[in-house]
């Protein structure tokens, strides 16, 4: 197995014993959007486990220093990313922005938080990559600031496939340390579902915007 398949493993076995990733088949979780799911993900639990938070901190500024050698600065993406990348940027000895979904409609009325400078080279840290939606929009403001978006890494993915359309279409790359078909293999391994649930997981994951109506 290649360090990158070790360190998905790892990192969804993680998930599951923190309880970030909730899989619940056969009572489904509704998201904001209306969607039915069998997974419920909130890698903001993680941070509450020393061992778990140390890994996945040392995991993303592992990525990041293969990944994207220039870098000059880290970004958390509000709000999940904004521990994750705050800790990141800290081993690596970097400067930390973070980028709100909007901005402040006080103040200094800032999107972005913290000192950035014209054709700076950043990379965004985020937690969770579901369609991308949120995570392009905050790098759009950086470079819309003229900010240099090297890419992305995220600790987790669902693997839509739009996803991966989104961010081809930005032209931002993304790099993501575990994801839903790792996390799967771990789970059934490890007992926390049954085989017999996998076709049902598979087919949520493929459509769903219907799955489960």
């Amino acid at each position: 197995m290649s360090q990158t398949n070790l360190v998905a493993a790892e990192i969804a076995n993680m998930l599951l014993q923190a309880e970030a990733i909730k899989l619940s088949p056969s009572k489904p979780f509704q998201w904001s959007s209306g969607w039915n799911s069998p997974i419920y993900c909130d890698n903001r639990v993680t941070l509450s486990f020393p061992t778990f938070r140390t890994y996945i901190k040392e995991s993303l500024a592992a990525k990041i220093k293969a990944e994207f050698p220039n870098v000059a600065a880290i970004a958390g993406v509000a709000t999940a990313g904004i521990p994750q990348g705050a800790l990141v940027a800290d081993l690596l000895e970097l400067p930390f922005i973070y980028v709100r979904p909007k901005a402040k409609e006080h103040g200094m009325g800032n999107q972005i938080e913290g000192k950035v400078t014209p054709g700076q080279k950043v990379v965004l840290v985020e937690d969770l990559i579901s369609t991308g939606g949120s995570s392009l929009k905050a790098a759009k403001a950086l470079i819309a600031q003229d900010i240099e978006v090297l890419g992305m890494v995220a600790i987790f993915t669902y693997g839509f496939g739009v996803a991966d359309e989104n961010f081809a279409q930005a032209g931002i790359q993304l790099h993501c340390l575990s994801n839903y078909d790792e996390m799967l293999t771990v789970a059934v391994a490890s007992g926390y579902i049954k085989a017999s649930d996998l076709d049902s997981l598979a087919q949520w994951r493929k459509n769903p915007s219907i799955w489960g109506v």
